[in-house]
């Protein structure tokens, strides 16, 4: 709508501009022939009532005095020349060779000779103004050319131009109310027709499969919009179908993976035990004096294997179970300190910007979050030089922060995405549990857990707890 406006206005103004010119010219001519024709009358009549023989060497007899009357009564001024071009008498009481010509150009006497109703008109321009010459025979009684009348003719067109610039800032001004309207009409419809597909795009990009969407209903839409709202909603109703679906296949596929694990870190150390048992079966020797000696090696070997797979059990178990809500008003940054002292490392550093930041969690929970991530950066760091580890508890806005750094490998990219997958690891022992354990922790408390890396430069885990809110 406002290319149109916009449009139209330049095509009206060049309209506009062309047509007054048109007139303009129309104008002139009209005006110029009109005045050559009451000259005509003038001097016919002027010829009529002369006593001179009526010749072309009396010309300037004849209008001696005449020519000033004549020219005062049509309001114009006129030359009258010689057959020959020869200036005869001006209207003009005085005059300058340089403003009017003693002479008229031969070619001009050719053109106006040639012409088919013996009349001839020369167009000039000077100083941005246009100029118009008329050139016709005088006739005497009989009709035979005894002169030539010149008729010199400005175009005054400061009262058009004037009449002109008045029309187009009027019109102007109507074309700029119609712009407004134009742009104000253009923004309402377009937010009317908009609306509905507003409303759509934001419900599209609400749409979530890991939860509830809800349907668009909206009151009279178009037919089109009817038609993507009931596609919307369709939609909606097979995705939620389909979410349902994923969720259980999820869940079915997540235990046969913990199955499997489970079977294979537990067939681990079974292996080494039966050995070990067939190869005592086979070397048992009751008279053997060394066989006190064999039967604790065998027992101890026996009870390592066992307390491996106890500490496979507790950790798949430790893995499954959700931290208890047993939230207790705790000194995050007291219990953070206290949970580092476990670890013998000197270059484990601890800071934080306050002495008390309060916070409702579990102290166990709290304290295996830690444990965990303090765990893994020292892993990290194992073929560092002068390896750094940095614990540091600070406090932002409504959440306090613990951040475990470290100057250790790093994490490539391509392992970033799975990072937090339960039995996912990267080290040659452990089942990738601790990270998944210690993302279930914080997620159960409504916090988060976040990491940076760059590979070869170090790790940097960050985990926010919502505070104790104060009344």
């Amino acid at each position: 709508m406002i290319l149109l406006v916009l449009i139209a206005s330049v095509l009206i103004l060049g309209i506009t501009i062309y047509q007054f010119r048109e007139i303009n010219e129309d104008y002139h001519q009209n005006r110029m022939e009109r005045k050559e024709e009451q000259i005509r009358q003038s001097i016919d009549l002027t010829i009529a009532k002369t006593t001179y023989p009526v010749t072309e060497e009396n010309l300037g007899l004849i209008f001696m005095t005449d020519i000033y009357e004549i020219a005062v009564v049509q309001n114009m001024n006129f030359n009258l020349y010689s057959l020959d071009g020869e200036l005869i008498k001006s209207s003009r009481p005085k005059f300058e060779n340089d403003s009017i010509s003693i002479c008229i150009e031969p070619e001009i006497l050719n053109k106006l000779e040639s012409s088919v109703d013996k009349r001839y008109v020369m167009e000039t321009a000077a100083a941005g103004d246009k100029y118009q010459s008329s050139y016709t025979y005088i006739a005497d009684r009989k009709f035979k050319p005894i002169g030539i009348l010149n008729l010199p003719y400005f175009e005054d067109n400061s009262f058009n131009d004037k009449e002109l610039k008045e029309f187009l800032m009027r019109l102007g001004g109507v074309y700029l109310l119609m712009l407004v309207m134009a742009i104000a009409l253009a923004f309402v419809i377009s937010k009317y027709i908009t609306r509905s597909l507003e409303t759509i795009s934001n419900m599209m990009e609400r749409t979530n499969l890991n939860r509830n969407n809800e349907k668009i209903f909206i009151d009279s839409p178009g037919e089109e919009i009817e038609k993507l709202i009931s596609s919307y909603n369709g939609m909606i109703d097979e995705l939620g179908q389909s979410a349902v679906k994923l969720a259980r296949s999820e869940r079915e596929q997540a235990w046969r993976e913990m199955a499997k694990q489970v079977a294979h870190e537990i067939k681990n150390p079974l292996t080494p035990m039966r050995l070990t048992v067939q190869s005592f079966e086979r070397k048992f020797d009751p008279e053997d004096p060394n066989i006190k000696e064999k039967v604790k090696e065998y027992s101890n070997t026996l009870i390592q294997q066992i307390d491996t797979m106890s500490s496979i059990a507790s950790a798949f178990s430790n893995f499954a179970e959700m931290p208890a809500q047993q939230n207790e008003t705790l000194n995050v940054v007291k219990i953070v300190k206290l949970a580092l002292d476990i670890f013998n490392e000197s270059y484990i550093h601890f800071s934080a910007d306050e002495e008390e930041i309060i916070a409702k969690l579990d102290r166990t929970q709290l304290i295996r979050v830690v444990t965990n991530l303090v765990k893994n950066a020292i892993q990290a760091v194992p073929e560092v030089l002068a390896p750094r580890v940095l614990v540091s508890v600070t406090s932002e806005g409504e959440s306090v922060k613990i951040s475990v750094a470290d100057n250790g490998i790093g994490i490539q990219e391509e392992n970033r995405e799975k990072i937090f997958e339960p039995k996912f690891t990267t080290k040659n022992s452990g089942m990738g549990l601790g990270l998944g354990m210690v993302k279930n922790i914080v997620e159960t408390y409504k916090g988060s857990i976040d990491f940076t890396s760059q590979p070869g430069k170090g790790t940097v885990f960050y985990v926010k707890f919502p505070k104790e809110k104060t009344i």
